[in-house]
């Protein structure tokens, strides 16, 4: 899979210390390469273009998360135009390439980013993962924002910021955090959307029933390991875009009629395969409704994403991740709660109780308009 150059501070960083460490000559007649990733599980291609009159092309790389220059490492591949190697679960680098002549050397690539993963094992009895990374981990009191569809509207003073994964670029997911604002990027991973720019990656034989009211998804077979290695690429997607954490939505298929004979120990295998992958990115990881299965999964998670539950009286439910210190983000849709002041009071009353960060939006996520509980 090719992966996105990666745009964020750090980036910008590694460009100057790149610079700096390959010896530019201010006189550069090369034009860089470009350069592609491909991996497959623990193995990594790096392959690039060439570059007219060049004699020779050197791979600069350097481990994330960066620990800076002195972590700045350089092959010299010769005329080779394509390195692979076989590393390790979890090894992560960015690379970019430069070329050279016998007097001056080009600009360097794109730079780029990537994560290898093992084979996916979904196992249900498995502990939260111990990495050496550290990741976001939202107050309870965090404020927020939930827009997933039309122009993200930046404007509101809250700390967190949950969008859309596959419609969200770049370039705001880096302007939303240098206003200081945390970003969220949401996935669905139990169900198939035909719009998404990875759909023909799904076996199709993983493809399930239409999901109640959404015409454009179908459930997922979540056994299927076909199914949890695109999960992986969406969470490397996230890393790349420079995602602080993520919101995979529906991870409850074993409740509903999925066309799948699932288990409620398949979907603690998946759930928590979700979790501690995105973990070992560095990745804050929300859990997203899934009510039944909160006191197996609290310590996978570090913040749970729900709605309705005031409306549908299962609040009680979320207790355990108050309890964990960590914030339930709450949204409600009934159209009492948008029209009428004094049932919005009770229900903010009773979720400011709860400690919940309740919001009362558009069902279509749209900002259209936006009431809030805290």
């Amino acid at each position: 899979m090719t992966r996105p150059i990666m745009k964020t501070n750090n980036t910008i960083l590694l460009t100057i210390l790149f610079l700096f460490y390959s010896g530019i000559a201010s006189a550069q007649v090369l034009e860089p390469p470009a350069i592609e990733v491909t991996q497959q599980h623990t193995a990594v291609t790096v392959t690039w273009s060439l570059v007219p009159d060049a004699l020779g092309y050197r791979l600069l790389y350097a481990p994330y998360p960066y620990t800076g220059a002195d972590s700045i490492q350089s092959i010299d591949v010769g005329d080779k135009t394509a390195l692979s190697a076989a590393l390790w679960d979890g090894a992560s680098f960015y690379v970019a390439v430069t070329a050279y002549d016998g007097s001056t050397s080009s600009n360097f690539s794109n730079i780029a980013l990537f994560f290898l993963s093992a084979a996916p094992v979904l196992d249900p009895d498995v502990l939260p993962v111990v990495t050496g990374m550290d990741w976001y981990k939202p107050p309870v009191s965090v404020s927020w924002q939930w827009q997933l569809s039309g122009e993200v509207n930046p404007g509101y003073p809250v700390a967190l910021y949950d969008i859309d994964l596959f419609d969200s670029p770049a370039s705001l997911i880096n302007s939303l955090k240098a206003s200081g604002k945390k970003v969220i990027c949401y996935f669905s991973a139990g169900s198939y959307e035909n719009f998404r720019e990875d759909k023909d990656r799904f076996d199709p034989a993983a493809l399930g029933n239409l999901l109640d009211g959404w015409p454009d998804e179908q459930w997922l077979d979540i056994r299927s390991l076909n199914v949890a290695e695109i999960m992986v690429e969406r969470l490397n997607l996230a890393l790349q875009k420079g995602c602080d954490g993520v919101e995979p939505d529906n991870m409850d298929g074993y409740l509903n009629d999925s066309g799948f004979e699932l288990t409620a120990r398949d979907q603690l295998a998946f759930n928590k395969f979700i979790a501690n992958e995105a973990h070992k990115r560095g990745l804050s990881v929300g859990l997203k409704n899934d009510l039944e299965q909160i006191p197996e999964l609290v310590d996978f998670f570090d913040f749970s994403v729900n709605e309705q539950c005031h409306e549908f009286d299962e609040c009680d439910a979320l207790e355990p991740f108050i309890q964990a210190g960590k914030p339930v983000l709450n949204a409600e849709y009934l159209q009492k709660f948008s029209d009428d002041a004094h049932e919005r009071q009770g229900l903010c009353n009773s979720a400011n109780n709860a400690q919940f960060r309740t919001l009362v939006l558009p069902l279509d996520l749209d900002d259209s308009f936006r009431l809030s509980c805290f």
